[in-house]
C-alpha cells in the first residue's frame, strides 16, 4: 500500500491500548468518519488513562468510553494496515500478520505515561503525542484529498 493511499480497515496497536492507539483510533474516526474502518489494541489491555482522556477532550474528542483491548480480544482480523506505535506491538503485529495479506507500519511514538513531573508537564507530553499522531495520520492517509481539519 503506497504512502498516501487509504486503507479500507486499519488497526492501531501499542503496549496497553490506553493512550497512543486509542488516540490514533479517535483521530482517524474524526478525520475520515466511516470511510475507514478503524480499531485499536495493545499487547495487554491496560486501564483507561485520565491524561489521554483530558487532552482528547480538549480537542473535542471523547475517548471516555474506550475500553482497552488486547490483540487476543480481536473478534476478527480483517485489516489492510496495522500501524504499530511501540516496538513491542510492532513485533507482535509482525508475528500475527505473517500469513495474512496485511501491511504493517511502525510509527515510533512517545510513551507519555513514562513522563514524570508536574501535571502540566505530563499534559504537554500527552498533547505532543496527540498532535504528532494527528499530523502523521493526515500525511499517511492524504487528508488533503479528503477534507480540511
Amino acid at each position: 500500500m503506497a504512502a498516501g493511499s487509504r486503507p479500507r480497515a486499519v488497526l492501531y496497536a501499542c503496549s496497553q491500548n490506553s493512550v497512543r492507539s486509542p488516540m490514533a483510533e479517535a483521530l482517524t474516526r474524526l478525520l475520515f468518519g466511516n470511510s475507514i474502518e478503524v480499531a485499536s489494541v495493545g499487547l495487554r489491555a491496560g486501564e483507561p488513562d485520565g491524561f489521554a482522556m483530558a487532552v482528547m477532550d480538549e480537542a473535542g474528542m471523547d475517548i471516555f468510553r474506550h475500553t482497552p483491548r488486547s490483540f487476543e480480544d480481536l473478534e476478527q482480523f480483517d485489516f489492510d494496515l496495522i500501524v504499530t506505535l511501540s516496538p513491542e506491538a510492532h513485533h507482535r503485529a509482525l508475528e500475527l500478520s505473517r500469513d495474512k495479506p496485511v501491511e504493517v507500519e511502525y510509527w515510533p511514538t512517545l510513551d507519555a505515561t513514562r513522563i514524570e513531573g508536574a501535571r502540566d508537564q505530563k499534559l504537554d507530553a500527552y498533547r505532543t503525542v496527540r498532535d504528532g499522531l494527528l499530523k502523521r495520520i493526515k500525511q499517511r492517509f492524504d487528508w488533503r484529498a479528503f477534507g480540511s481539519l
